[in-house]
C-alpha cells in the first residue's frame, strides 16, 4: 500500500495538469508532503467519443501521443519503482511545456510528442533507461493505465478531466482540478491548497465552475512567466470547434 500523501492522476499532454502538478510541487516542499503519480489517459477516457465532433483536430493525435508516454511511465514504474513516474512527468513537462513554441506541422494526425525520439529525450532528461521508450507501441501497459484512471474516476465520478488529486488516501477527499492558469506564488500556493481542500472537504459540496480559462503560463503555449494568456472558453472540456 502507498503511503502518500496526495495520489496525482496526469496526462502528460494536458497543459492544465502540467500546471496543477508545477503548483503541488510547490505544496509538497512547504508541507513535506508525499506524491504519488499516477495515469488517467485523456484518449482511454474519450474512447467512446467521435473526436471529430467533439474535439479541435489536432486532439486526437495529441491525446494518442499522451497514451503512448503513458505506456512508457507504466513500463518506468513497473521496473524502476513509482519515484521514476514522478521524474518522467517532471521531464515530460520540461520538454513538452517549458521550451519555445514548435512550429505547427501542418498536418493534424501527426504529434511529435508520442515519437520514439521525444521519448528517448525525455528519458535522458530523468536519468532513465533508454530502452524504456520500447513501450510507446505496446498496448499491454493499456489495462494498468486503465486500472489507474478508472480508480480516479470511481473516486470523482465521470465528467470530469485532468488532473484529479486524491488527498489522504485511501480514504481521504478526491477532486477534479483545480484547473490554474496561473503559478502562484511559494506562501499563495499553501493558501491555495487549503482553501481548495477546505471546500472540497465540505460533504455536501459538488462543484465550482467557469469554462472561461486563460491560456496558462507556459512558454510552449507562448504565454512565458509574468504574462497573461489570452482567455477562451473551454466548453465541455476542450476548445471544441462545433457543438
Amino acid at each position: 500500500m502507498s503511503d502518500a500523501d496526495i495520489n496525482f492522476y496526469f496526462d502528460p499532454v494536458c497543459p492544465f495538469a502540467w500546471m496543477t502538478s508545477k503548483w503541488v510541487r510547490q505544496v509538497m516542499g512547504q508541507r513535506d508532503y508525499a506524491v504519488e503519480w499516477r495515469f488517467i489517459s485523456l484518449r482511454l477516457i474519450n474512447s467512446h467519443l467521435d473526436y471529430a465532433s467533439h474535439f479541435p483536430p489536432e486532439y486526437e493525435a495529441g491525446h494518442t501521443a499522451g497514451l503512448r508516454l503513458l505506456r512508457v511511465a507504466a513500463r518506468a514504474r513497473i521496473e524502476q519503482g513509482p519515484e521514476a513516474v514522478g521524474a518522467f512527468y517532471a521531464a515530460c513537462g520540461k520538454h513538452i511545456f517549458e521550451s519555445d513554441p514548435v512550429p505547427d506541422n501542418g498536418d493534424p494526425a501527426l504529434d511529435r510528442r508520442g515519437t520514439r525520439e521525444f521519448a528517448e529525450q525525455i528519458l535522458a532528461s530523468a536519468g532513465l533507461p533508454a530502452d524504456l521508450a520500447a513501450a510507446l507501441d505496446d498496448a499491454g501497459f493499456d489495462s494498468l493505465i486503465q486500472s489507474d484512471g478508472d480508480e480516479a474516476l470511481g473516486l470523482t465520478g465521470k465528467d470530469v478531466g485532468t488532473p484529479i488529486i486524491h488527498f489522504k488516501p485511501p480514504t481521504g477527499l478526491a477532486f477534479f482540478g483545480p484547473v490554474i492558469s496561473r503559478l502562484p506564488s511559494d506562501e499563495e500556493a499553501v493558501q491555495l491548497w487549503d482553501h481548495v481542500v477546505g471546500l472540497a472537504g465540505f460533504a455536501g459540496f459538488a462543484e465550482l465552475k467557469r469554462s472561461l480559462r486563460e491560456r496558462p503560463q507556459l512558454p510552449a503555449l507562448g504565454v512565458p512567466a509574468g504574462d497573461t494568456g489570452v482567455q477562451e472558453d473551454w466548453h465541455g472540456g476542450s476548445r471544441r470547434t462545433r457543438k
